[in-house]
């Protein structure tokens, strides 16, 4: 079997007989339902490959398609003229890189259809080109933009630039409504969306169907493509890993499933990893290594976000689906790059919980926010856990503490702003990393923090305070009654109070106690 990493052109998948996943049926729909669409979808997700496919449909180029949905559905194949605006290859480190990406485009068009010398700005002559091509060919115009929001997501630290790139973009988009006469179909991708009274407000008549019930398929893998297409490779793959089929199938969907884009509908595998997994026949963390997420931590710092609040904030749809918000809340662009997705929703209130997709993200992302959220330290790597892990599966509870208390030594952190929230958000940073590889759950509620670690052999009841007193916190397990839970359970049980000195930037007091102690 042939796999399509990386492919992004529909006609070299079809001609060198790469394995294609049919969303065919998919793209006819579209086509014969409406004019005007919009997707959002994160990177590595067939976005490409999707535009190649409607090009070539478009195109008419029946060949191509033989043994597809579509052939079976499609009877005119009809030959349309196809405007293809890729904005992803560039780096858009200024307005001249721009609008040198954009003058590029609209040349070589107008290589095909001419030009006019009075159509100077950039709008006018995406303008003319439509109109020109559809009058030369006797036939309205295809418009596909692959990334187009790549420029403004590469400003987003530089507000200036921003702003600048969305009135460029919303001209030149713009052009789009006024040649509506002249357009069949036009398509529009990318990875975030920027609302409706920026870049898209003179594209009112834009359908988005990135969150529309009928369109979650349209990119990635479902679980029945997963079987239908690749049960032989997962065989094989399971084979090289020493697993069951059924072990198999459990680990590439706890590793690579979970996309929600749509409430209570089946979850969506990243395709570029499984796809790598299946090829390479080793798991490993394909997605979150082609990109960091720099530019997500980045506004997680500059809003002080409390991490604990990505799987507890209630976000509405318009919310979920812009990123303007991003310098007050930073969990739209967090959702929209596919490091959180759908874990629940509210018909009441019309409201969404976030949460990690799959463990390839989880760990991916944890792991990297380490240096960011503890102290600097360069001995202090996300390997250490293997350290903590082993205390903790031992019962060594004092050695446990001994290392944490030098984990958070130093008070040098990368964040500078409120330092409570520092120690908030270290200890989720931390704990949810330890909690990859024990069962570790956490419980947050005026100014305290409290954890439960299990393993088979042992129970760790922990309660943190801040510029308090380990005692405390250690009197507080005892009276608010946390181990009575675990009264006729045979394992072992720690309590363990902890204090976190604000003043010092450390942990400053630390006692344990056993489940037979007073």
């Amino acid at each position: 079997m042939k796999y399509p990493i990386g492919i992004q052109s529909f006609e070299k998948i079809r001609r060198l007989n790469y394995t294609y996943i049919d969303k065919t049926a998919l793209i006819y729909k579209l086509a014969h339902e409406g004019v005007y669409y919009f997707l959002s979808r994160p990177r590595r997700f067939g976005k490409s490959l999707l535009l190649s496919t409607m090009a070539a449909y478009f195109q008419g180029r029946k060949e191509l398609f033989e043994g597809l949905a579509i052939s079976e559905l499609e009877k005119e194949w009809e030959s349309y003229p196809v405007l293809y605006l890729d904005l992803n290859a560039d780096w858009y480190n200024s307005v001249e890189a721009l609008t040198d990406r954009l003058g590029r485009a609209l040349s070589q068009w107008e290589g095909l259809y001419g030009s006019d010398p009075n159509e100077r700005s950039l709008g006018m002559r995406f303008e003319g080109v439509i109109r020109r091509a559809a009058e030369k060919e006797g036939k309205q115009v295809v418009v596909l933009v692959d990334e187009y929001d790549k420029p403004l997501l590469q400003a987003l630290q530089n507000a200036d630039l921003k702003d600048t790139y969305r009135n460029i973009l919303k001209a030149f988009y713009g052009a789009l409504k006024s040649s509506d006469r002249y357009i069949r179909f036009a398509f529009l991708t990318g990875a975030t969306k920027f609302g409706k009274v920026s870049v898209f407000s003179d594209l009112n008549h834009l359908s988005d169907i990135s969150m529309l019930p009928q369109y979650v398929e349209i990119c990635g893998l479902t679980e029945k493509e997963l079987h239908s297409y690749f049960d032989e490779s997962v065989g094989q793959l399971a084979e090289a890993n020493g697993l069951s089929k059924e072990e198999c199938y459990a680990e590439l969907k706890r590793s690579f499933d979970g996309y929600c884009f749509y409430p209570n509908t089946a979850g969506i595998y990243n395709p570029f990893s499984l796809l790598n997994t299946l090829h390479y026949g080793v798991f490993s963390d394909y997605w979150f290594e082609t990109g960091t997420p720099s530019f997500l931590v980045e506004q997680l710092k500059k809003t002080n976000y409390p991490l604990e609040e990505m799987s507890k904030e209630d976000l509405s749809s318009d919310m979920l689906n812009s990123i303007d918000i991003i310098d007050e809340n930073p969990l739209p662009l967090l959702y929209q790059s596919g490091y959180l997705t759908i874990k629940k929703y509210d018909s009441r209130f019309k409201t969404y919980l976030l949460g990690f997709p799959n463990r390839e993200v989880e760990e991916g992302f944890i792991k990297y926010l380490v240096p960011y959220y503890t102290p600097k330290n360069e001995n202090k790597s996300a390997t250490s856990i293997m350290q903590f892990v082993g205390d903790i599966d031992r019962g060594n509870a004092e050695n446990f503490m001994k290392r944490l208390e030098a984990f958070f030594a130093g008070g040098d952190y990368a964040l500078m702003g409120n330092k409570e929230l520092y120690f908030h958000n270290a200890l989720y940073v931390f704990f949810s990393l330890l909690g990859l590889y024990v069962e570790v759950e956490r419980h947050t509620s005026d100014g305290r923090m409290d954890m439960l670690v299990q393993t088979k052999d042992y129970i760790y009841i922990i309660e943190i305070k801040i510029d308090k007193d380990a005692d405390v916190a250690l009197r507080q397990i005892e009276e608010k009654g946390y181990a009575r839970p675990f009264e006729a359970d045979t394992r072992k049980l720690y309590k363990i109070g902890i204090n976190f000195s604000t003043e010092k930037r450390c942990i400053d007091g630390w006692k344990i106690a056993e489940k037979s102690d007073n």
